[in-house]
């Protein structure tokens, strides 16, 4: 018999995510549930959400996870999912902003406007707004945790995801200056940065022979990551295990991104 820890114990903490019904974010929010967290799980379709939160609940017990549509994309709609989480579970312990949109891919000469705004504007604003929401309970509570899904991608140049890179370079700034802002009130805030993970969102990068033999030739682990290798990351950082690991992005690669 081990020794019991509450190393990682979330019981009794509330934990918000976006991004959530499907692919890492749905991952994620089964490992915060698994480890005792109440997860509210947010995208932008209910059904897809109702669903995920029907797997949770079935793998952690009813109520673990509750369901609520959000478009990060609309500041009101933020509003509504934060005030519909504390009035459904309580104040937020726990933010995990996973959202996030490519809907552009070639040189950056050629994007559309258009496009690069939106990228911008959920990639990187829509965090900001939820950040600053979520981070008065957070103060109220003695301290949190908030994680913003960044990239791999942050760390270099891109022929054809230029502007997605940049918004998730933009990201990790994000989190440095609010772990700056936000670390005197015990509130952590940091970057998870995934390299090629086998999603839909991210099935052009993977889903090829080219690929495949990149993975098994210049990955270190030799394969692409799954959802359910953000699992553990969540968990670490959302928990007491992480208490003084603040203002960082952590890369969840395979070896690929070493040094970034």
């Amino acid at each position: 018999m081990g020794v019991e820890t509450s190393l990682f114990d979330l019981t009794g903490r509330v934990a918000l995510l976006t991004g959530a019904s499907k692919g890492m974010g749905l991952s994620m929010a089964e490992g915060l549930a698994q480890h005792g967290a109440r997860v509210v799980v947010s995208s932008r379709k209910i059904e897809q959400c109702e669903a995920a939160v029907e797997q949770i609940n079935g793998k952690c017990g009813e109520g673990s996870a509750i369901a609520v549509a959000c478009n990060v994309g609309y500041k009101d709609q933020l509003e509504a999912l934060v005030d519909e989480t504390r009035a459904r579970l309580g104040p937020v312990d726990i933010l995990v902003a996973n959202a996030g949109v490519n809907p552009f891919y070639g040189p950056m000469s050629e994007i559309p406007d258009s496009a690069f705004d939106k990228i911008m504007e959920t990639n990187v604003r829509s965090n900001h707004w939820l950040c600053r929401m979520v981070a008065p309970d957070m103060a109220g509570n003695g301290g949190g945790s908030m994680m913003i899904t960044a990239s791999t991608g942050a760390f270099s140049a891109s022929a054809n995801l230029g502007t997605y890179a940049v918004s998730k370079l933009a990201d990790i700034a994000l989190v440095r200056n609010l772990a700056l802002e936000y670390g005197p009130s015990g509130v952590r805030v940091n970057a998870i940065c995934p390299g090629v993970v086998k999603t839909d969102f991210a099935r052009a990068l993977w889903d090829n022979p080219e690929a495949q033999r990149n993975a098994q030739t210049n990955v270190p682990l030799r394969r692409y990551g799954e959802p359910d290798d953000l699992k553990g990351i969540a968990v670490f950082l959302a928990s007491d295990a992480s208490a003084y690991i603040t203002g960082q992005a952590i890369a969840v690669c395979g070896g690929t991104h070493m040094w970034p």
